[in-house]
């Protein structure tokens, strides 16, 4: 298991591309300039120790030793001991609705991203509860099983997106019966399932089913992102709009958030519904609710004692500035013996 600590550094890694476009104008730019001043043969015998390897060499260790010393700035580090560790907490299964209406701008910057924005900041807030991801829109995906790792939940988080889902719609039974077969420890007594949506059901029947999860001890609680007043759906090229999405009769879609259904839901799973606009009040809100659910011991296993690895790194890229200063653009004795590239 390995850990990056400083990823902004991976920034400088545009340093490489640059030196590489910069070394071929110079080389582009020495070539001309010699063509004006001699032809090939009299350069060669004016400059008979001049290596073209030496050069490209230079370049491509000068390039190895950033490329080291950028990765010794993040700080690599590895676990080099796996434990089991004892954690209190709730089962957490986020079903995020990605149907296309999700585009709308309604709500900023637009649905789909107001509502991965709300989950990061809800698993930032968690302690220990473990926590499950489904993506829904005419049928449901799972995404992310139970785990601990909330890393690896942001990770695809970050990649939800309207297109992942092939099959258009909004389908929260589906999401519902998904978010039942997540939660297979018969003794789990706290299991919360947050439905992320702005209510459009095409389907039907969330409701009765929204009531077979209660009895089998699941609490719902609904999300609601969008406006009641509504919003069309912008499609894009490029991040730029080109037109709304248009019904049968080429007249604008208007998504419009659907708090009835989404209330209703909540409340026939003994949940409750939050309105998702204010990201600060949907905290406070899941945090409140969280506290106030009892906590069940289960067990995890995690990397313990990380270490740094960044040394090798920052040796590696040293050694190589060094090298790079001691390799001259003119031959050596060395390298007329092995007359790379037919140079001689």
């Amino acid at each position: 298991m390995y850990l990056l600590e400083e990823k902004i550094w991976f920034w400088l890694l545009l340093i490489i591309p640059a030196l590489l476009v910069m070394y071929g104008l110079l080389l582009f730019w020495q070539k001309r300039a010699q063509k004006r001043f001699a032809n090939t043969a009299l350069l060669r015998k004016l400059s008979p120790d001049s290596s073209i390897f030496k050069g490209a060499l230079k370049i491509i260790v000068l390039c190895g030793a950033i490329l080291f010393l950028v990765i010794a700035l993040v700080n690599p580090k590895m676990g080099t001991k796996l434990e089991t560790v004892k954690r209190e907490g709730v089962d957490l299964v986020f079903a995020i609705d990605v149907s296309k209406s999700m585009l709308a701008e309604d709500i900023a910057p637009n649905r789909i991203e107001k509502s991965k924005q709300l989950v990061t900041q809800i698993i930032n807030n968690l302690g220990s509860d473990r926590i499950g991801i489904i993506a829904y829109a005419g049928s449901a995906y799972p995404q992310l099983p139970i785990t601990t790792d909330y890393s690896s939940a942001k990770l695809f988080l970050s990649q939800m997106n309207t297109d992942m889902l092939s099959s258009q719609g909004t389908a929260i039974r589906e999401a519902i019966e998904l978010a039942k077969t997540y939660y297979n420890d018969e003794e789990q007594t706290n299991r919360v399932l947050f439905i992320i949506s702005d209510g459009e059901d095409h389907v039907g029947e969330a409701v009765s089913i929204a009531e077979q999860a209660k009895e089998e001890g699941i609490k719902i609680f609904t999300i609601g992102v969008g406006d009641a007043n509504g919003g069309p759906i912008p499609l894009k090229r490029n991040g730029i709009i080109q037109s709304y999405k248009k019904d049968q009769n080429g007249e604008t879609v208007i998504t419009k958030l659907d708090e009835n259904t989404l209330k209703e839901i909540a409340a026939e799973a003994n949940g409750e519904y939050i309105y998702g606009k204010n990201t600060a009040e949907v905290l406070e809100k899941v945090q409140d609710l969280l506290n106030n659910m009892d906590k069940k011991e289960f067990e995890a296993k995690q990397f313990a004692d990380f270490k740094d690895q960044f040394q090798w790194f920052l040796a590696a890229g040293i050694f190589l500035l060094f090298l790079d200063i001691f390799l001259l653009d003119r031959k050596t004795g060395w390298l007329k013996k092995m007359n790379l590239f037919d140079e001689n």
